[in-house]
């Protein structure tokens, strides 16, 4: 039986979708049932027989931090997905990323190891990734510097540690290292908010760019994987280098906008940061723009894919703008409800 952590997630909900279309009937576990409905819609979006699809899952409330009500999830099960995580970029989180996504992992794993899983396969961020060596695309062996990186970077980093642990306890483990997962469902959050800043129309860009890839392609990469005799390998999923320019032009076009024309020079990111700690620490607001977030936005980031293409000839990546325009049609639908 397989387990999938985080089943309401965005990652999670897309990935139960696929397992239980190919006859799985996968347990996944929940915080709060409020929140199932959030995996429910994203079923209704690809199929008429959402429903019954559903139902094929086992539902277990459980959080990771919880060793006993994870140990109850882990009962029966022979393969994992560890797709659970806090993702945050406001430095005030800093130790609910480092409890969750560490010490959340390593209860996954600790569990892994003494349940003797067949493989487990961990849901990674190219955050975890080390940076570009003379600008040259960043690759899986890039060396990792906790140098200037966010909380979410640093935990996601030594969250992988934890599964390389496993690895070395006997335990098979794959890890993927997704870009900036594009996806519907999920608007007020994540990429989703993507969607919602270019409803409003802005004149301003930001600038250079980072790797993308959509959630569906996510979720595809990481079954090949686990049906694969692939093992104790991390792989980056990028299917393309976009600026953010490109990124909100196509938004722009998607949701029927006038695409911003002007970019966001450094200093005015600089000088925004400065004003949201400010706002921050004045009316207790959440941070939108950290000092390492505004540093990162600074830089042009590449990403080469050529490792999974390599490992996986029958893994495509599908045109990613096409995708973006059909997630930018269901955004419009639910405004419309």
């Amino acid at each position: 039986m397989i387990l999938v952590t985080g089943g309401t997630g965005l990652v999670g909900a897309h990935l139960l979708l696929q397992l239980v279309q190919s006859g799985h009937k996968p347990r996944a576990t929940y915080r709060t049932k409020k929140r199932i409905a959030h995996t429910k819609k994203v079923f209704a979006y690809y199929t008429e027989d959402h429903e019954m699809l559903f139902e094929a899952i086992d539902w277990v409330e459980c959080n990771i931090l919880d060793v006993y009500a994870l140990e109850k999830a882990f009962e029966g099960i022979t393969q994992v997905y560890h797709a659970a995580a806090f993702i945050s970029f406001d430095p005030k989180d800093y130790k609910t990323l480092l409890k969750i996504n560490i010490e959340g992992t390593t209860n996954v794993v600790n569990l892994c190891i003494s349940k003797s899983i067949e493989k487990l396969c961990y849901v990674g961020s190219i955050a975890a990734i080390g940076d570009s060596i003379a600008n040259s695309p960043i690759k899986e062996s890039n060396e990792w510097t906790e140098t200037s990186k966010s909380g979410y970077a640093v935990s996601k980093h030594a969250a992988e540690m934890e599964v390389w642990r496993a690895s070395q306890e006997g335990v098979p483990v794959v890890i993927v290292n997704p870009g900036v997962i594009l996806g519907p469902g999920f608007w007020k959050s994540g990429s989703g908010l993507f969607f919602y800043a270019a409803m409003k129309g802005p004149n301003y860009y930001l600038p250079n760019g980072t790797g993308f890839v959509s959630v569906q392609e996510v979720v595809r990469a990481m079954i090949y994987l686990m049906t694969s005799d692939i093992q104790n390998e991390r792989f980056i999923l990028v299917n393309e280098n976009w600026s953010y320019k490109t990124l909100s032009g196509i938004l722009a076009k998607g949701l029927n906008k006038k695409a911003p024309s002007q970019e966001l020079k450094s200093w005015m990111l600089q000088l925004f940061w400065r004003f949201d700690w400010f706002k921050s620490n004045l009316m207790g607001k959440r941070r939108k723009l950290s000092k390492n977030t505004a540093k990162a936005l600074a830089q042009k980031q590449l990403y080469d894919n050529s490792k999974i293409k390599k490992s996986l000839p029958e893994f495509q990546f599908d045109n990613l703008e096409k995708i973006t325009l059909d997630y930018c049609s269901l955004f419009l639908k639910e405004l419309e409800v």
